[in-house]
């Protein structure tokens, strides 16, 4: 089997497809791109059992076949040339490939390509439309906040909820939430399913914006296509916990200020703060906010003031510092409120602008109990 190639378009094509690669891979087939040549087009394929990434190119092909190829080396070779084309020479007994460029010719040792796990169908399954736009704003504002406890698999991934009135996405590590909801986008019939964290990170860095991504979906896994690539990924097996019964829904106390100030604030005093418990303090009087922290260990300590907005009773309250910078960072929007009922309960922090018509965030971080 013979097929041309442009260098650079299969150098990008490749490195969609590298995110899916493992480093421990249990199958060494799974340490090769799958090439399907057919009708003058290369289908690629990369997997790691959980997740599959297809994606397609145009080639000059004599005929139609397959080869598994090696993807480091086959990458390593790719990321040294400038645009030209390539023809990959595949003898089909011993899967051995040559690859001819301008000025030389380069040997490799290919796998059988019927080794290469075969991609899942799905079956009975439901489908929505969604933009790619929706889809990266829904990701960054919910991935930070998953888990990476192994012991707690279900709360490693973001928590999908699909009905006629709203589509959400939820995340949790049990110590901070985002809920992000969108009522401008729904689905024909209610699902609710666990997206892990892998496939998400490889949409976000895929995904163009403007396109339309058609989603497939039943009780096992999850296709999107888009372009001219696919994913398919096995969804997270279990129970998501009853996140909407950790949100308090009284909360008197309400602080309005401006985002930029509060992050850089928030960023200073913590390198102050202590290096185990990240914990400052938060002390709001009237329209001033009093942000400090101390390490008693190293007698470090910042004390920072802001003018804010706030409603409420005078009071003192401590958070992560991790916590609030990472859910700042990821807001998207200039200015904020932050609802607070009493220094025990969790702090729900909301976007007072830079929301679409429609789309609805809500973050909760959890305090930290203030020494006294």
């Amino acid at each position: 089997m013979k097929f041309n190639v442009e260098s650079s378009a299969l150098l990008k094509e490749l490195q969609k497809l590298s995110g899916v690669l493992s480093t421990n891979n249990t199958l060494p087939i799974l340490d090769n791109f799958l090439f399907d040549v057919s009708d003058g087009k290369i289908s690629i394929y990369a997997s790691d059992l959980e997740t599959t990434m297809i994606t397609k190119l145009k080639a000059n092909a004599n005929e139609n076949g397959k080869i598994a190829i090696p993807a480091r080396l086959l990458l390593d070779i790719l990321k040294t040339f400038s645009s030209q084309p390539l023809t990959f020479l595949v003898d089909n007994t011993n899967f051995g490939v040559e690859i001819q460029s301008e000025n030389g010719q380069y040997k490799l040792a290919g796998q059988n390509a019927d080794e290469f796990p075969k991609v899942p169908s799905l079956e009975s399954s439901s489908s929505a439309n969604i933009s790619a736009d929706v889809l990266i704003k829904a990701i960054n504002k919910t991935l930070f906040a998953a888990g990476n406890d192994e012991l707690r698999p279900v709360m490693s991934g973001v928590f999908c909820e699909f009905s006629a009135e709203k589509i959400s996405f939820v995340a949790t590590d049990a110590h901070k939430l985002v809920c992000h909801s969108r009522t401008d986008v729904t689905a024909d019939s209610t699902a609710s399913f666990i997206l892990p964290r892998k496939p998400l990170t490889l949409l976000k860095n895929t995904l163009v914006e403007g396109t339309e991504i058609k989603m497939e979906y039943n009780e096992t896994n999850t296709l999107f296509n888009f372009e001219d690539t696919t994913i398919i990924c096995r969804l997270v097996d279990g129970k998501y916990p009853n996140y909407e019964a950790v949100i308090p829904k009284e909360n008197p106390n309400k602080l309005s200020i401006n985002t930029v100030d509060l992050l850089s604030s928030v960023k200073r005093v913590s390198i102050f703060a202590n290096k185990t418990t990240h914990q400052i303090k938060f002390k709001i009087t009237g329209s001033e906010l009093i942000i400090t922290s101390e390490d008693l260990d190293f007698a470090n300590q910042a004390e920072e003031r802001l003018t804010c907005q706030y409603e409420g009773e005078d009071m003192e309250i401590g958070f992560n510092s991790k916590f609030v910078i990472e859910m700042l960072s990821n807001i998207g929007a200039d200015q904020i409120c932050i609802e607070m009922s009493a220094p025990n309960r969790a702090g729900i922090i909301l976007p007072l602008d830079g929301q679409d018509e429609g789309e609805n965030t809500l973050m909760l971080v959890m305090p930290v109990m203030l020494n006294s």
